[in-house]
């Protein structure tokens, strides 16, 4: 994709989330291509997030894996790996249909706009601290509309409501996958803590 592409797309997106996600579903990227791109955004959403701890007070307190860079990076790409089949198969368990491959594109570009924003979050916290937070909310609540677009279009719901009860029964899988997935990463360390 070019720049002239890009901001296009951009556009697109943020007045008519499902049009670009028709576009984007026209790509028919594959899989290896897809899930690359996801990791690499994770790199890219876990290089934010270092920026906005290295920003945060001292002595605010935070989890341990926070001042981990790849921990960071596993659980955040873990995270988006367990929310796009958990939306997929919400989807399908409701009516839907689609492939997993058009709800990974549409995730993994809502990603690079979320990050893109994040970063112009950041820079205006150092500016205009209160006008930041104010630009959260509205990033926020303006993903969340794209991204239940991006549902309906992805698998072919009737309505943005379907898309909503995807929304929720997939945060329930992916609140039961990230348990799973987290009990497993503490058992693998322990059992190299322990032969250590």
């Amino acid at each position: 994709m070019t720049g002239d592409e890009f901001l296009p797309l951009v556009q697109t997106t943020l007045r008519a989330p499902r049009l670009a996600a028709a576009q984007i579903i026209e790509w028919q990227l594959s899989r290896d291509v897809l899930w690359t791109a996801l990791g690499l955004v994770a790199v890219l959403n876990t290089f934010v997030v270092v920026l906005l701890v290295q920003m945060a007070q001292p002595d605010m307190p935070l989890p341990s894996y926070f001042n981990s860079p790849l921990v960071l990076y596993v659980l955040l790409a873990g995270t988006m790996v367990v929310y796009v089949h958990a939306i997929y198969w919400a989807g399908l368990a409701i009516g839907g249909q689609g492939s997993l491959g058009d709800v990974l594109a549409l995730v993994v570009w809502l990603q690079v706009l979320r990050a893109v924003a994040q970063i112009g979050v950041l820079v205006l916290t150092v500016i205009v601290p209160s006008l930041a937070l104010i630009l959260s909310l509205a990033i926020a609540v303006w993903g969340l509309w794209i991204l239940l677009n991006f549902i309906t279009a992805a698998l072919s719901l009737p309505t943005i409501g379907h898309a909503a009860a995807v929304l929720i029964i997939g945060a329930v899988g992916l609140v039961l996958g990230l348990g799973i997935m987290l009990s497993l990463i503490g058992l693998a360390a322990q059992g190299v803590l322990s032969n250590v």
